[in-house]
């Protein structure tokens, strides 16, 4: 969190983390859709269309006093490029973690977890955390549950943190995801435009 006493921001960083196709960017894109903000979303793709290095983008907010500007990344989640995902993550307020929910999937789910657990180290239960239990539409599929997730990522010893089943291409949960981890930071702050 950085704070421009000059020019009154408050400058926040946030970061959409998760295993390769759980759903990163497209929870990003629908965001920055809903806040008519799709053109100001950056993505850095390799030639098959998935994220080589990250997506960013800048959404801002007025407050009474003071403005906020949320800096929004999505790591990306293939293995080849895992290089790349501590550098997302330096300086991070808080984290949207974005598991897909089909039971198959449980494995990459808990191996990117595990990544987060050894790049923060004790730090990472200080860290607000939403928890996006993607593709909750998939037809026939067996889901994780939320006791799985909980169980899995040792959910009581966190100091903030929350579990919303979503479904990115459509948006359901996307936006509920998002407040939950500005609530998180923000506990006090009423932001125009939700």
């Amino acid at each position: 969190m950085i704070f421009d006493y000059q020019n009154k921001i408050i400058l926040i960083k946030i970061v959409y983390y998760g295993p390769a196709m759980s759903g990163k960017t497209t929870s990003l894109k629908y965001l920055f859709s809903y806040f008519g903000k799709e053109k100001e979303l950056e993505s850095i793709e390799n030639t098959m269309g998935r994220t080589l290095f990250f997506d960013f983008g800048v959404l801002q907010f007025s407050g009474s006093e003071w403005n906020l500007k949320l800096l929004l990344y999505s790591a990306t989640g293939q293995d080849f490029y895992a290089v790349t995902r501590p550098s997302t993550l330096i300086g991070v307020d808080g984290l949207v973690f974005v598991a897909d929910s089909q039971t198959n999937f449980l494995e990459y789910n808990l191996r990117s977890w595990n990544e987060l657990k050894t790049l923060f180290g004790k730090e990472l239960y200080d860290i607000p955390i939403v928890i996006s239990l993607n593709k909750y539409d998939l037809e026939g599929k067996n889901k994780i549950d939320e006791e799985q997730i909980k169980n899995s990522v040792e959910f009581n010893k966190f100091r903030q943190i929350a579990i919303v089943k979503t479904i990115a291409l459509n948006g359901l949960g996307i936006l509920d995801s998002f407040k939950n981890l500005i609530g998180f930071i923000f506990p006090q702050l009423t932001i125009k435009n939700f």
